[in-house]
């Protein structure tokens, strides 16, 4: 009898656990991760992308992009179990400038991307590339090269 006891105080610890590890890290969460075209035209025409934009993580290349102005490349993602979840950008102002920057990374964007809709927004802009946690406010996080 006290044998079983121990088994089930046991069970009861490990699963207590498992609860919080769960619960601590948001395996369950779908992230959307969006990047938007709010380049201006300058001397481009309307109808021609000026943005080419490559994504990507160590094990999954979300591929190549040539974007027309406001438009949208958005992926979906989860936290990966040893909590590494990176994916990375390449993004070309065509004709003028480059920039690398980081679109989804665990240790910064894990808790900022919960607050709208499990989303972290990015906007290429003229001076660089800007993230916002609401959808409204934005702040620059990355500048061109």
């Amino acid at each position: 009898m006290g044998n079983l006891k121990t088994v089930a105080l046991q069970l009861l610890l490990v699963f207590s656990l498992l609860h919080l590890s769960f619960a601590k890290i948001n395996w369950f969460y779908n992230y959307h991760i969006h990047v938007r075209n709010d380049l201006p035209l300058l001397n481009s025409p309307p109808n021609q992308p000026n943005l080419l934009l490559h994504c990507r993580s160590k094990n999954k290349d979300i591929g190549e992009k040539p974007m027309l102005k406001g438009q949208d490349y958005t992926w979906d993602t989860k936290i990966n179990f040893f909590h590494t979840t990176l994916f990375f950008c390449n993004a070309r102002w065509v004709g003028r400038k480059r920039v690398s920057f980081d679109a989804f990374t665990v240790g910064r964007d894990e808790k900022r991307c919960l607050t709208y809709h499990n989303s972290c927004m990015w906007s290429v802009r003229e001076d660089g590339i800007y993230f916002s946690e609401n959808n409204a406010t934005w702040e620059i996080e990355y500048g061109w090269q």
